[in-house]
């Protein structure tokens, strides 16, 4: 397997709103959908109804080169109105290897918020930051490099990028809903 531990994608973006206004957003697991290119929709899990730590939801995706999938993911991170993460622990049941039942993370989605000025936005304005990091286990990247290992620079360029667009449209989608108020 292809060590791809160092592959990160994030950014960030000022909001004109105050930061309770914007953590309100964030921490709603389905309004990515509304500005991810491939996130379609999310489904919590197991009697799940919020974001606390350990609950689990699934996420449905869908890209023209890469498929559709099913991923189930779990929140790792629930500090208002500061820090919202989860991990992704499965696709569709690959990656786990035989015999395995343990969910690893695999990647880590991680919404920071912080208060910052901003003009105009009654109570201040929010620094908001949304980034991934891949933790090592097996992913849909690394299966990719592991058939096509000639390719690599070329398939982690390309998923970088498609990652970095994917993140700039959640976060210009979710300042645009705040601002609005």
């Amino acid at each position: 397997m292809t060590d791809l531990t160092d592959f990160a994608v994030a950014d960030e973006t000022p909001v004109a709103a105050d930061i309770d206004r914007v953590w309100a957003l964030v921490s709603d697991i389905a309004l990515p959908t509304r500005f991810s290119p491939e996130l379609r929709r999310v489904e919590w899990l197991d009697g799940a109804a919020g974001p606390v730590p350990g609950a689990r939801f699934a996420g449905y995706n869908s890209h023209p080169r890469l498929g559709d999938w099913r991923t189930v993911c779990e929140i790792v991170a629930c500090a208002p109105p500061r820090e919202f993460g989860w991990a992704v622990l499965a696709y569709d049941g690959r990656y786990a290897g035989p015999g395995s039942d343990v969910p690893q993370r695999r990647v880590l989605w991680h919404f920071t918020l912080a208060p910052a000025a901003a003009d105009g936005a009654p109570g201040g304005g929010t620094a908001l930051g949304l980034g991934m990091r891949l933790t090592g286990a097996q992913s849909g990247l690394h299966a990719a490099v592991d058939r096509a290992p000639e390719r690599t620079a070329e398939i982690v360029a390309w998923r970088r990028a498609s990652l970095r667009d994917s993140i700039a449209a959640t976060l210009a989608g979710i300042r645009d809903l705040a601002e609005r108020g």
